[in-house]
């Protein structure tokens, strides 16, 4: 019977019922709600309800985070979840969204694959369940169709962008440090081994006034350099600031990126001039270990929130008539 044909149908009866002759009856059931041409009746309610306490086959995505339990013996929970399922099976129609016979059983066949097992254990574990073979089908049919629908009205409208994910990194950690820097940097080298700590420091002064004279570093690298793996203008490489030493990183700190350093840097190994050729920051270990967990956590908590959003601006712009 269609729903349409439904309604008519208990409307003519409540009319008899109404005469005098047919006083002492009462209606077989009872419309409690009208979502556009569908209608939820005091059976469906029930029935519902059974299922729940049976822990029948319940659609999460309209609980919205809660457990099935919280319907339980709230009869104005319960209409409600039946009212937003008619709203989306509306929309499933209106956008033929539909799925065949066909694309059912190659579903079903994939969740018998994945879960290791054959489709007749399938059914059998199913059934073993206290579910039967058409209820699974019919709820197999529901899930893909709405997966198609909300994939795309609401989840394909979801953006999640790399800033978002770190902002929420940044609020999660206590200290705030996400990251740090990569420095590419170029040096010129004076060996304490030649002549002795200190002639190496007045050899890295007449080498540093030389630049601040306007001299390229370069060009003063290719002269001065006492590094053995010299390299050409004196690059050294790139280095997170873990990889570099604490003279190094001090001396690299605040420089400006085309800079060469104003004072003379000692290290165990003896006095450098440095010039930082490029600086980026480099997000550390653990936030890349996250970040993919945290922007799915980030799609969640938005995709709850734009479905119930969409799924409210649907029931209003649908008929929906409710009978206390």
């Amino acid at each position: 019977m269609s729903s349409l044909v439904k309604i008519f149908f208990i409307l003519l009866l409540a009319v008899l019922f109404n005469n005098s002759a047919f006083a002492t009856f009462e209606l077989v059931d009872k419309i409690v709600a009208v979502v556009n041409t569908e209608v939820v009746s005091e059976s469906d309610i029930k029935a519902f309800s059974q299922k729940i306490t049976q822990n029948g086959m319940i659609d999460e995505l309209l609980l919205f985070g809660k457990s099935s339990d919280s319907l339980k013996n709230n009869r104005d929970e319960l209409l409600n979840y039946l009212i937003n399922e008619k709203l989306i099976e509306s929309e499933i129609k209106r956008l033929n969204l539909s799925v065949t016979v066909e694309r059912v059983e190659q579903e079903i066949r994939e969740v018998a694959k994945r879960n290791g097992v054959g489709r007749a254990e399938l059914m059998t574990a199913i059934k073993a369940q206290g579910v039967s073979a058409s209820d699974y089908q019919d709820f197999i049919k529901k899930r893909i169709e709405r997966q198609s629908l909300i994939e795309q009205e609401v989840s394909s409208r979801i953006r999640v962008s790399d800033e978002d994910v770190l902002a929420q990194y940044v609020r999660n950690k206590p200290d705030g440090n996400t990251g740090s820097f990569e420095y590419t940097i170029s040096h010129i080298f004076f060996n304490p081994k030649k002549g002795g700590a200190e002639a190496a420091f007045d050899r890295a002064q007449t080498a540093l006034k030389k630049i601040q004279g306007g001299q390229s570093f370069e060009s003063v690298a290719e002269q001065f350099s006492e590094d053995p793996n010299f390299s050409t203008g004196g690059t050294l490489g790139s280095f997170t600031v873990d990889e570099l030493s604490e003279g190094f990183e001090q001396a690299l700190r605040n420089l400006e990126v085309g800079a060469t350093t104003a004072n003379i840097v000692k290290t165990k190994n003896g006095f450098h001039i440095l010039k930082l050729n490029s600086k980026k920051v480099t997000t550390d270990p653990q936030y890349e270990k996250e970040k993919e967990k945290i922007r799915a956590e980030l799609f969640e908590k938005s995709f709850q929130k734009n479905f119930k959003v969409w799924l409210e601006s649907k029931k209003e712009e649908s008929f929906v008539r409710i009978n206390k």
